[in-house]
Parts: C-alpha cells; structure tokens; sequence
C-alpha cells in the first residue's frame, strides 16, 4: 500500500507554527540553555525534566540529562499522553 507523502509545510501550519507549541518549544529550549549554564554534560543527551512539563513540571523542578532512548521511552495513551513517569526500563530496576 503505497503512502502518502508527507507535507511538512501544512503540518508546521498545523502544529508546531502554533503559539501553543511555540511556547513549549521555547521553554526546551530554556531548559537546555539552563542545563549548560549550569554545567551539565548535556552533549548528545536530552535534556529531562523530572516532573514532565506536560504534567505540570518546570525547567525549575529539576533537570537532568539523558539518553534520548531513556528520555523518550515513556507509555503513551490514544491521545499522546504520557501513561506513567516511570519508563518500563526503570520500573523493571524496581
């Protein structure tokens, strides 16, 4: 089945132009930016936020770099909500 070809343009248009996802990208970016100021090797890493910003953390509850595998390796619901904070990696340390 062949797929359709993706238009960028329109989804820039339609997501992450909007002032909503303008903020959030801002604010990742600030945590960044705090991170390496505060002397965190952050080379190659995501920047993670403890309490995800998406469940009401701040770039001030606390920062720490990760793998990108570890950082985005959260479950999700339908809807693209994080399910849990735990990844199945650490619950599995537990």
């Amino acid at each position: 089945m062949p797929s359709k070809k993706r238009n960028y343009a329109d989804e820039y248009k339609n997501y992450q132009g909007s002032a909503e996802q303008i903020a959030n990208r801002s604010e990742r970016n600030k945590a960044r930016r705090q991170a390496a100021k505060a002397g965190m090797d952050i080379a190659g890493k995501d920047v993670h936020h403890v309490v995800a910003m998406s469940k009401g953390g701040t770039n001030k509850t606390g920062l720490k770099a990760t793998s990108a595998a570890a950082n985005r390796s959260f479950a999700r619901n339908a809807d693209g909500s994080m399910k849990s904070e735990v990844s199945k990696r650490e619950r599995k340390k537990k």
